[in-house]
């Protein structure tokens, strides 16, 4: 099945030969010049995936993700022509998945367009193609093939990432996940991020059970260590 990508930015050039560089590798791409386009756009025809620009005219990259987050886990890819990482750690506390710095390859982004296809596939599929059953820890469940999350049997809305990160935690109670295993289990052993990146993505998974539940606390840091779900 043919996946559609929606590419955000205000540079033609970028627009252009991206768009045929992801058709030739059998994406369907609709291409949008600012925000408000896209925000128009994408809620009148849904996409698989959306590529996004930081820095538009009229409604920029970071509005752009926190008006598509209040309806949708859309996975989405940040661009950005800042070399700032203020920035880069805010758009995945915003709920980025990944993020790629401007000037890039086109062979670059093609392989993370992929790597987050199959981490979108792994939330629902074991490697066996078999579907994996709920995942239940007391008032936890996930639920990979509906790509679904409850606590308390509230709904907590996550992104891909974050659901992958939280599934390695809980699945095994207990057991400390160094930063290196969490990067694996959300990216895959191919793509390389920094430790921020995973601390900024545990720190929104809190944020958003802390909403429902203000004593939330099973995601545990030991610190110069990683993290743990918490054991009973």
């Amino acid at each position: 099945m043919r996946r559609t990508i929606a590419l955000v930015d205000d540079d033609q050039n970028i627009l252009t030969s991206v768009s045929i560089a992801l058709e030739t590798e059998g994406y369907r791409v609709k291409t949008y010049k600012d925000g408000e386009e896209a925000l128009r756009g994408i809620g009148q025809q849904p996409v698989d995936m959306a590529i996004l620009d930081i820095k538009m005219p009229r409604m920029d990259g970071m509005e752009l993700l926190q008006n598509l987050r209040q309806t949708s886990q859309l996975p989405i890819i940040f661009l950005t022509s800042k070399d700032d990482e203020i920035d880069e750690l805010l758009g995945f506390r915003m709920g980025a998945d990944d993020y790629i710095k401007k000037p890039f390859s086109q062979r670059l982004l093609i392989e993370r367009i992929r790597a987050l296809m199959r981490r979108v596939e792994a939330t629902g599929d074991t490697p066996t193609g078999k579907q994996e059953e709920k995942l239940v820890r007391g008032d936890l469940v996930l639920d990979p093939e509906r790509h679904l999350c409850t606590w308390q049997g509230k709904p907590v809305q996550l992104t891909v990432t974050e659901f992958l990160l939280l599934r390695a935690l809980a699945q095994y109670p207990g057991h400390v996940k160094n930063r290196d295993q969490l990067m694996d289990a959300a990216y895959g052993e191919s793509i390389y991020v920094d430790d921020r990146t995973i601390d900024s993505h545990i720190k929104r998974l809190r944020k958003k059970f802390r909403e429902i539940d203000g004593e939330f606390g099973e995601i545990e840091t030991l610190y110069g260590v990683g993290y743990r779900y918490r054991d009973g």
